[in-house]
């Protein structure tokens, strides 16, 4: 087998994934951010899952070209994005799940420290987009932000895996007002949640 590049290694797989799915269903827009989501899990079947929100991509592009920050439930979504391209932009990464203050006050009211950190981000998060990759608590968090303090994320891209509240915290998102990227069901996950960022930021 001849020897690729990276980029034609990639090149060559979007090709691949555009010969054996139909992605008829999506947008221009929203194609780019399927195949990546398709690319990064090598799932050809979970484009039938991925949602929309109506402007969603638009919104998120919008965003990420006035230098909207970028708030996270881990640190493997913030080691899976394009820190180059978001720094190049204004943007910054915040995530505090490591957090010792974090750590400690979850601990004192027993909560989850992903829901914690959502919780000490409040009113930051307002205007910004926000990335759960693994937390359903952090999404119902958000949510209620969302109702009780009139926070507004510009996109939330919630795709939080799992058997445990991540369907019902996805169903939440996709019946809210919020613009939204989802995945219904129990798939998910960080690397997803990273690749449709950086999907968005290769379409700027």
């Amino acid at each position: 087998m001849t020897k690729l590049q990276p980029q034609e290694i990639e090149t060559k797989s979007m090709e691949i994934i555009q010969n054996k799915v139909n992605l008829s269903a999506f947008s221009q827009k929203e194609l780019p951010v399927v195949m990546r989501v398709i690319h990064t899990t090598g799932d050809l079947e979970i484009h039938r899952d991925i949602r929309f929100s109506s402007k969603a991509v638009t919104k998120g592009l919008e965003a990420l070209t006035a230098g909207a920050d970028i708030f996270t439930d881990v640190n493997m979504v913030t080691a899976g994005l394009n820190k180059s391209k978001l720094k190049k932009l204004g943007s910054k990464i915040h995530c505090k799940i490591a957090d010792e203050n974090v750590a400690e006050e979850a601990h004192r009211i027993g909560s989850t420290r992903a829901e914690t950190a959502f919780k000490t981000f409040g009113e930051n998060l307002h205007g910004n987009i926000v990335v759960i990759g693994n937390a359903p608590t952090a999404l119902f968090k958000l949510l209620e932000l969302v109702k009780n303090h009139n926070i507004t994320p510009a996109l939330v891209v919630g795709v939080p895996v799992g058997f445990v509240g991540a369907k019902e915290s996805k169903d939440a998102l996709m019946n809210s007002d919020l613009p939204y990227i989802s995945i219904s069901g129990y798939k998910g996950g960080s690397p997803i949640g990273a690749s449709v960022i950086n999907a968005l930021l290769k379409l700027l």
